[in-house]
């Protein structure tokens, strides 16, 4: 399904599903809290690379900012909050 039909933008449940692992890396660090320039730090990455991928995550999910992109990954199993919704992650290596 194309997500732009005609000149209106996709709706936040439409989404893609297209996020790379570095992607919902990223979405996990953004859901701890850290600022872009901690994700860079954590990732030993540029922060304009950090930049770039929010960008890319929020255009591939419809979010409009930070906190609809963490309602948006909770909704969508793609992260874990205090036990909620972890039945869809996979279970961390012991």
């Amino acid at each position: 399904m194309d997500p732009l039909v005609g000149d209106v933008a996709m709706d936040i449940g439409e989404a893609r599903s297209d996020l790379s692992e570095r992607e919902i890396e990223i979405i996990d660090l953004v859901a701890r809290g850290l600022t872009n320039q901690e994700i860079a730090v954590e990732l030993t990455i540029s922060k304009r690379t950090v930049d770039n991928h929010v960008s890319n995550i929020l255009t591939k999910t419809g979010a409009k900012n930070r906190v609809a992109l963490l309602n948006w990954a909770m909704d969508h199993g793609k992260i874990c909050r205090d036990g909620f919704n972890c039945c869809n992650l996979p279970a961390e290596p012991g």
